[in-house]
C-alpha cells in the first residue's frame, strides 16, 4: 500500500468508526465528511466540511454501505447536515480515484459513468457478502425472540432464498432447534438444504406450505410474499425482510392482512457495528494495496 494514499469517507455508521480505527495507521490522511457528532482522534483523520475538503488530494473514497439513491444524499449516523453527492465533487479528485460502496445504486453507476471513475461494490465479493451475513443472521434471530411469543425452538421458520445471506439463516435458525424450510430454485441447491438436515420447496409449493409457518425470512429483493400468499400466513406469524430494496414483501398487502413485518435493513450496522466495520476495514486495506 502506498502510505501516501488519501482516503475521503463521506457519510456512514458506527461501522465506519471502525474502518477508520483500521485503516488511520496505514493511510496519509482520511478525511471525514459527515462525522461533526463522531469522537474521533487520530492525527492523520480530519474532518471537513464537504465544501472545503481538498478533493484533489482524495486518492479513494469510501460512500455509505448501502450507497446513495438518486436524492444524492450521503446518510450519516454522525451529522444533522444534509451531505450531498455530486458528479462536480468527483470530478474534482484524482482522476484515477476509486469509490468504494457496499452495494452499486442506479445513481452511483450514473456518477462514475459520467466522471469516469472506478466503482467497487464491496459486497459483491462472495467473501465480504458471506462474513457479512453471520450478523445479518444473528440480527434476525434476535429481531425474531423480540417480536414473537414464541421460542425459536421448534418454531416453523420459512427462508426465502438460499444464497450467502439465506444459508447462514437457515443454518443458525436450524441451530437454535427452528423446523427449517427453505425456498430453493435449484436442484443442486435443495440437495444442499437436504444435506443441512432442513426441508427444501421449490416456488410452486409455496402456497401449499406458507399456512404452517410462524416466522418467515426473506432475503430475496423480488416480490415473493404476495397478497395471495399473505393472507393464507396465520396471523400471528412474523415476517423478517432482509433483502435490499425493494425488499420482497407487499408491505400495503401485509399491513391489510395484519400481519407484522420488519423490513430489517442494515442489520449488520446495528447489532455488531465493530465487526461489520472490520469485515470492511480489511477488504479496504486489501483493495488499497493494489492501487
Amino acid at each position: 500500500m502506498n502510505p501516501k494514499q488519501v482516503l475521503l469517507i463521506i457519510g456512514g455508521d458506527f461501522r465506519q468508526l471502525e474502518v477508520i480505527r483500521l485503516l488511520a495507521p496505514e493511510l496519509s490522511k482520511i478525511y471525514l465528511i459527515g462525522f461533526e457528532d463522531a469522537s474521533i482522534s487520530y492525527e492523520n483523520v480530519i474532518k471537513v466540511k464537504w465544501q472545503r475538503v481538498p478533493l484533489h488530494e482524495v486518492d479513494s473514497i469510501l460512500l455509505p454501505i448501502p450507497g446513495i439513491q438518486d436524492n444524492r444524499i450521503a446518510e450519516s449516523t454522525f451529522s444533522k447536515e444534509k451531505v450531498l453527492l455530486t458528479k462536480e465533487m468527483i470530478n474534482k479528485t484524482k482522476p484515477n480515484s476509486t469509490m468504494y460502496s457496499g452495494i452499486i445504486t442506479p445513481y452511483l453507476k450514473q456518477i462514475a459513468t459520467e466522471t469516469n471513475r472506478n466503482l467497487v461494490a464491496l459486497f459483491a465479493r462472495n467473501d465480504v457478502a458471506i462474513l457479512n451475513s453471520i450478523p445479518t443472521a444473528e440480527g434476525a434471530l434476535m429481531l425474531a425472540i423480540q417480536h414473537t411469543d414464541i421460542t425459536i425452538h421448534n418454531a416453523h421458520v420459512l427462508v426465502l432464498g438460499f444464497g450467502r445471506v439465506g444459508k447462514t439463516v437457515a443454518r443458525l435458525f436450524s441451530a437454535v432447534g427452528a423446523k427449517v424450510t427453505v425456498l430453493v430454485r435449484k436442484k443442486e441447491d435443495e440437495a444442499r438444504v437436504i444435506e443441512m438436515g432442513l426441508a427444501p420447496i421449490f416456488e410452486a409449493a409455496l402456497e401449499s406450505k406458507i399456512p404452517l409457518q410462524q416466522i418467515v425470512i426473506n432475503t430475496v429483493p423480488t416480490l415473493l410474499l404476495t397478497s395471495n400468499l399473505l393472507k393464507k400466513l396465520p396471523s400471528q406469524a412474523l415476517i423478517i425482510d432482509l433483502a435490499s430494496k425493494p425488499g420482497g414483501t407487499d408491505f400495503a398487502a401485509a399491513k391489510e392482512h395484519h400481519i407484522q413485518t420488519l423490513w430489517a435493513l442494515g442489520l449488520p450496522a446495528k447489532v455488531a457495528p465493530r465487526t461489520a466495520g472490520t469485515i470492511i476495514g480489511k477488504t479496504l486495506i486489501e483493495l488499497l494495496r493494489t492501487e
